[in-house]
């Protein structure tokens, strides 16, 4: 029987909204659930694709949105990221817990609140965010969760540095190591942070009024023994060793087909 590699990895999430009035700020966008199955078996025919699209960011206060889910067929299923939570709002406000997805958002921070949990990851997709700042002064998101590690907490909401998101998986299907589903940090730190394209990785967190990055598409990598099949569909092709690979950034079809009858085929039409 034929196996295939096959990385399927969905849309991060986009990071929570801050606030200026309290300082308060949004955590980050978790990422998208990462699945890698070294041996799929798959067989001549066509495969639908789907790629998640990455979550936008929340607006002032509100929870950043949640990633798109990606699959090949109903084989692989990975879910997209949970948002992170939004910022405390004005002295009456709360802040938002993280999200939970494939990765679980970080917490959104308050001021003078109780820290705000980070969401819950999917078990074998992806880990935790981490818990929001509740402190009295400028309090800062927390990190979203990653496919390798949980996103980091803010503690005590007294530092200016927010905390990191959960680090992401590096992988070679294509022969080049790419890491993905990163989870997004949590705002303080000033900057930009969308997720990048393609990676599933979250967005981050807003440092002060405004709303939150948002998160990096999915993708879908399918690898397959060269000598057996030929193929059509994907954004992207090559070869690595003795496979190649095809890369979806988009919802596509795969078609596999049979490499000796399309070997056949080929030599009845030159005869």
């Amino acid at each position: 029987m034929a196996t295939a590699k096959v990385l399927v990895v969905a849309g991060g999430a986009g990071g929570g909204g801050g606030d200026h009035s309290t300082q308060a700020q949004g955590g980050g966008g978790g990422a998208g659930g990462y699945l890698y199955d070294s041996s799929l078996s798959i067989s001549a025919q066509s495969y639908a694709i789907t790629v998640g699209a990455g979550g936008s960011g929340g607006t002032s206060g509100n929870s950043g949105n949640a990633g798109g889910d990606s699959s090949i067929d109903a084989l692989i299923v990975s879910d997209g990221g949970g948002g992170g939570g939004g910022a405390q709002t004005g002295d009456g406000g709360n802040p938002r817990v993280g999200n939970a997805g494939g990765s679980g958002g970080g917490g959104g921070a308050g001021q003078c609140k109780s820290q705000r949990a980070g969401g819950v990851g999917t078990i074998g997709q992806g880990y935790d965010g981490g818990r929001g700042g509740g402190g009295c002064n400028q309090g800062s998101g927390a990190g979203g969760g990653g496919s390798s590690a949980v996103g980091e907490n803010d503690t005590t909401g007294l530092s200016p540095n927010s905390g990191l998101g959960g680090a992401g998986t590096a992988n070679s299907i294509t022969g080049s190591a790419v890491t993905y589903a990163a989870g997004g940090r949590g705002g303080r730190i000033a900057g930009g942070g969308a997720g990048t394209a393609n990676t599933g990785n979250g967005g981050k967190g807003k440092n002060g009024n405004g709303s939150g990055a948002s998160g990096g598409s999915g993708v879908v990598v399918v690898a397959y023994t060269t000598s057996e099949f030929t193929h059509t569909g994907g954004d992207s092709t090559g070869t690595n060793g003795s496979e190649t690979w095809v890369q979806f950034n988009s919802d596509g079809t795969l078609t596999l087909i049979d490499a000796a009858s399309s070997t056949f085929v080929a030599t009845m039409q030159i005869i």
